[in-house]
Order: C-alpha cells, then sequence, then structure tokens
C-alpha cells in the first residue's frame, strides 16, 4: 500500500514556506511516511530548473531526491524513500454564460519534460512566471485541450471541487454540473479532488459524480502540511499505475481525510463578524450577514445541500474506503495541554518518530499497547478515539479553520 499526496506547492507560489524545497518536501514525506508526492507549480522555469538539479529519475514517471541533497535528522524506523511526480495547480479566471468562472485544476504529468512543453504553451497565453499556480485568462476546456494535445498521458483533475471561490462547483463563481464546464471534453474527466472542507459521505449524495473517481491532497503550502489529507494506492510504483488507479480506480483503494468540520469553508458565515451559520440560517438571513449586511460565504455543506440528490447518510455502491485522522502533533498536544507548535510537543513528535516509525503508521497501524510503552497512556488513548472517529468537532467557515477536538484530551 502506498500512500499519495500529489496536490502542494513550492515556495515559486503565493503565501508559501520557504522551506518548500525538494529537500524539505523530502524530510517531511518521510517523517509523514508519504511514498508519492506531487511537486507542485510544474510550470514555474525556477521550480522546472530546481527539480532538474535536484532530482532523478526512479521508476517510470517518478522521480527521488538525490542523496547528496537529502536532509538527516535522525533514523526513523520503516523510513519510506518518497518519490516525486510532476504535478501542479492552474488558476483559470474567465467569463462564460454571462458569469466570470473562477476555477483551480490539478495536473499531473509523466515527466519534466511534458511539463517544459506545457508551461511553454502557456507561458504563450498568460503569465506563467511570476506565480507558482499561475492566472490564466483561459477556458477550462480549453486548457483540458491544450493539455491532451501535448500530452495524452496527462491527468486532469479539477481541484478542491467545492471552494467556495475558486472551483469546478464553487457557490460563487462555479458550475452546477461538470458538462457545462468541460463541454465535449467531460469524458476525459475522470476523478475530482474533493477537498478539505468535505469528505467522501458529502459527496456521495450528489449522484452525478458516481462515474468520478473521488481523491483527496493536502493541497500543502508549507511541508508539515503534508499528508493532511491523502489517498491510499495499491499500485505499481510508476506514474502508469498512478494514471490507472486515478482514472479508472483501479489501484485507489481509499483516501485519508480532514474531518471535515475542520476545513475552512464547511459551513457558511462571516468571518469578520464571528458569524457561523448553517445553511437553514443563511436562507433566514437571504444571504446577507446580519451583522454587517455584507454577503455571507456560502460553505461547501450549504453547496453540497443544494446540488444533493440523495439524504445524509446515503453510502455509495462500490465506494472506496476513507479514514478521517489529525496530525500526530495535534494528538499529543491534547495529551499534555499544550500547542502542537511547542517546543515540547514538538520534541516528544519527533521521539516518538525515532521509536516507532512514521507518522501515518503511528496514527493508523502500530497497536496502541506499542505505542503506550513509547509515549503513555494518554497519547495512546488519543490515537484510539481518533481512529474511533470519537472526537468533537467545531467547524470552520469563512475561511476560519475548523477546531476537531478529542473528547476528554483538549
Amino acid at each position: 500500500m502506498y500512500i499519495g499526496d500529489l496536490h502542494i506547492h513550492s515556495r515559486y507560489s503565493r503565501a508559501t514556506s520557504k522551506d518548500c524545497t525538494p529537500e524539505y518536501l523530502d524530510l517531511w514525506a518521510r517523517r509523514k511516511g508519504i511514498h508519492i508526492v506531487g511537486t507542485g507549480d510544474f510550470t514555474h522555469p525556477a521550480w522546472r530548473e530546481e527539480l532538474s538539479e535536484k532530482l532523478e529519475a526512479a521508476e517510470d514517471g517518478l522521480y527521488v531526491l538525490k542523496k547528496e541533497y537529502r536532509i538527516r535528522d535522525g533514523e526513523i524506523p520503516g523510513e519510506v524513500i518518497p518519490r516525486f511526480v510532476v504535478t501542479g495547480e492552474i488558476s483559470s479566471i474567465y467569463k462564460k454564460s454571462g458569469r466570470v468562472r473562477k476555477v483551480h485544476s490539478l495536473i499531473l504529468l509523466p515527466g519534466l519534460e511534458d511539463a517544459g512543453r506545457i508551461a511553454g504553451k502557456l507561458g504563450q497565453i498568460g503569465n506563467v512566471q511570476s506565480d507558482g499556480r499561475p492566472i490564466l485568462g483561459l477556458d477550462c476546456r480549453d486548457l483540458l485541450e491544450i493539455i491532451l494535445e501535448l500530452c495524452p498521458r496527462a491527468i486532469y483533475v479539477p481541484a478542491h471541487i467545492w471552494t467556495p471561490h475558486f472551483s469546478l462547483f464553487g457557490a460563487f463563481s462555479g458550475f452546477d454540473t461538470v458538462e457545462e464546464c468541460f463541454e465535449d471534453l467531460t469524458p476525459y474527466i475522470h476523478a475530482l479532488e474533493t477537498g478539505l472542507s468535505s469528505d467522501p459521505p458529502m459527496n456521495w449524495r450528489v449522484s452525478a459524480l458516481d462515474s468520478y473517481q473521488l481523491i483527496s491532497n493536502s493541497d500543502a503550502h508549507s511541508p508539515g502540511k503534508l499528508g493532511r489529507e491523502a489517498n491510499l494506492f495499491e499500485i505499481p510504483l510508476s506514474y502508469d499505475g498512478l494514471f490507472r488507479a486515478i482514472q479508472t480506480g483501479s489501484g485507489l483503494a481509499g483516501t485519508i481525510e480532514f474531518f471535515p468540520e475542520e476545513g475552512k469553508y464547511h459551513m457558511d458565515g462571516h468571518r469578520k463578524c464571528s458569524l457561523c451559520l448553517t445553511p437553514d440560517d443563511t436562507r433566514k438571513y437571504n444571504g446577507i450577514c446580519p451583522v454587517c449586511g455584507r454577503k455571507i460565504t456560502i460553505g461547501v455543506s450549504h453547496r453540497i445541500e443544494d446540488l444533493a440528490d440523495r439524504p445524509e447518510g446515503y453510502v455509495r455502491e462500490g465506494a472506496k474506503s476513507f479514514e478521517s485522522l489529525m496530525p500526530l502533533a495535534e494528538v499529543i498536544g491534547a495529551s499534555v495541554g499544550r500547542s502542537a507548535a511547542g517546543v515540547k510537543v514538538q520534541r516528544e513528535y519527533q521521539r516518538m518518530l525515532s521509536e516507532l516509525g512514521p507518522e501515518f503508521e503511528i496514527l493508523r497501524n502500530i497497536p496502541p499497547d506499542e505505542i503506550r510503552s513509547v509515549a503513555g497512556d494518554r497519547v495512546a488513548e488519543g490515537i484510539c478515539r481518533l481512529r474511533k472517529g470519537e472526537v468533537e468537532r467545531i467547524p470552520g467557515f469563512d475561511g476560519e479553520y475548523g477546531v476537531i477536538r478529542l473528547g476528554g484530551l483538549l
């Protein structure tokens, strides 16, 4: 079983950490236990140059960090050697059917040569040098056509499809169907990225999505955020294996999810007024904030409710499995009553990795007694509760992340 996080960003994207380099992405993928990580930002020339310098070819369509660039900060039992796959996100802002559309797309490619060729073409259309996630005034249907013409083995996935402002089904700038967006090229869309503010059961309520593979990725803007969502693959370690899994579902075993309430657009609301609302509340107020009179941001839960034709609790036949997790440092912090980012928690985090293995192994697989022998009763109990889904959920809204609490520990 391989864990893959395919949607991330480099330091060349806006609002990202300076540590989003191949070295630190490799380091954190090893800490997390992620086998396949996207490069992100393949359209940016300086990033492609850095990738070409620091990565070397591994299996078909995959790369590995050269040994001379690898950061060593202690041994981790069962440590993985992460593979990189060429990926990038493109922001399309354009007018269609009388409305401005803002849709983000995730693209996977079989190699850096393909990335250079596609970036060259897109550079004739817009600026691909100022931001790792370029903004192009290009219809998504036309973007898909260009990608497929230049690289038929490319994988095109609408990104974080429910995000209010920049997504396929976004409440403010998206579409109501995949067909509205991609028209005659809709048959070339095989997978959708569900985003941090939704999980598979929410998406199962929309029957129009039944024919698509549902994938999850972190969209990380710093290396430490890798794996907050990810995919589980049972495939040959190769681009072709990824291609089949994402396009057909063969080898896509499931996903690792945020609790959707933790996502920053799960519920409706207005952050400036500290107002979190249910869809019914929003309708009652006619979409206008009762505090300041400005427009309420429509959250993912509301948007899915609008398009759903199935009740809550519906289980899609043949659906892939999924697990909802929270970061290990947050579990440790809950157990000791400290911030997950604090020195003591980070020291304990590193100790657990050095004695037990990568983070995902600890969160998902290592027996509680083994965890208890290293980290004590409270951390072991927290992980057990997490595995059972015994958490308190305070939903996020309008760009404000939600909070997930382990009952009795936070």
